[in-house]
């Protein structure tokens, strides 16, 4: 069983400069809960995407991903529940680690996540500079909650 294992941080400085590479994403959930199913579009490429509930405090949870061929992909979006989440990801390598910086746009636009992906839940990390507060766990960061809870609709309370 595949087991994902990642942090989620807000991002507080400029990264940008720092990607090696940066990709647009569509993605949709066809179900969302304690178990979601999503379909995510990158340029040519698609993939449909089972995980579980998380566990660890949000740090872990089940992941099974299949590639899928992107005309299967726009015709599982139309299953989509909500809005579809646009992003651009930014991939930076920093100390030993890929930080995935996801800036989203849309409904969501001014909100901008980092993740990294560690082998064990006590893995150590060097946090670059522009890392701020960290959201592993927080159920209003998870892109399933997003699209039926948009950031431009939070208030500035929940911005903190």
């Amino acid at each position: 069983m595949a087991t994902e294992i990642e942090r989620k941080f807000l991002v507080v400085g400029e990264y940008k400069h720092l990607a090696q590479t940066s990709t647009l994403l569509i993605q949709g959930y066809i179900a969302s809960g304690r178990r979601t199913v999503r379909v995510r579009i990158s340029d040519e490429r698609a993939w449909l995407t089972i995980k579980g509930p998380s566990q660890d405090g949000g740090l872990s949870r089940f992941e099974w991903e299949k590639e899928i061929y992107g005309a299967e992909a726009r015709e599982l979006l139309t299953l989509a529940e909500g809005a579809l989440i646009e992003k651009r990801r930014y991939l930076i390598e920093h100390e030993g680690h890929t930080f995935e910086v996801d800036e989203f746009h849309g409904q969501n636009e001014g909100l901008t996540i980092a993740e990294v992906e560690l082998e064990d839940v006590t893995e150590e990390f060097h946090r670059p500079e522009w890392l701020g507060r960290e959201v592993t766990g927080e159920r209003r960061f998870y892109n399933s909650h997003l699209r039926s809870h948009p950031y431009s609709e939070w208030s500035d309370e929940e911005k903190e």
